[in-house]
């Protein structure tokens, strides 16, 4: 019954746009903006194809971005450090601390955080939560900057709506950019920001075009075609 009625509700979205369109940007967002129907703020989402094979790891796309709206969500830290570090990530509002205790804190099945941040010395301790960590996308890394002996401004750019993305196995990056709540101009810097990072880390060794497709979209509607070619062009 609720597949059926999310269906049909999913139909009666799709006809408040041209889902054969290729919109302009700014076009695109006021229309996916138009499609908040849900009880609640929903994400907007850019999902974006790209001309890579992450097989080969020089193409595998990794990084991380402060969004300069942020994204709408509050964002629990946890952070592995010990003595003035562990005081230092305290002090910048991480929710959660520590360093042997919060390897046993996630064993137990506890992963009540959204990121986290680790002071190199800690990685080896990290390790012992790897695979629990991994899978959920969140295993702390250098090239997103939650390996950082810097816990300060890692903790303040975590809370401050940095998004860490990176390319699945078909080379897809899916990130969100803000809340249907935002306005339109803040949606647009946001995106602007996380594409251009996006495209600063393209491979010398990526073949024909960068950005294959790229669509928009709220957390519960349809997606809107967005021109590929303005995203490329934003350096």
């Amino acid at each position: 019954m609720k597949k059926n009625k999310l269906s049909k509700r999913l139909q009666v979205l799709s006809q408040k746009i041209d889902c054969e369109k290729t919109y302009d940007i700014e076009s695109a967002i006021t229309a996916v903006k138009s499609l908040a129907s849900a009880k609640f703020d929903e994400t907007v989402e850019v999902a974006l194809r790209l001309g890579v094979d992450p097989r080969h790891a020089d193409q595998m796309i990794r990084g991380a971005v402060v969004l300069p709206h942020g994204t709408g969500k509050k964002v629990r830290v946890a952070v592995f450090a010990k003595d003035l570090k562990a005081d230092d990530a305290r002090k910048a509002g991480a929710d959660i601390v520590g360093d042997e205790d919060l390897v046993d804190h996630i064993k137990g099945g506890n992963i009540d955080f959204d990121m986290v941040i680790a002071t190199p010395d800690m990685m080896p301790l990290v390790g012992k939560v790897g695979r629990i960590l991994g899978p959920k996308g969140i295993m702390p890394n250098p090239k997103t900057g939650t390996v950082t002996a810097d816990v300060t401004k890692a903790v303040t750019n975590a809370k401050s709506g940095q998004v860490n993305f990176r390319v699945d196995k078909k080379g897809n990056i899916h990130s969100p950019i803000g809340k249907a709540s935002f306005e339109n101009t803040k949606l647009l810097d946001n995106l602007v920001e996380l594409v251009k990072t996006i495209n600063r880390l393209k491979p010398s060794s990526a073949k024909g075009k960068y950005i294959r497709s790229s669509n928009l979209s709220l957390t519960m509607s349809p997606s809107v075609k967005i021109d590929s070619q303005e995203l490329m062009d934003m350096k």
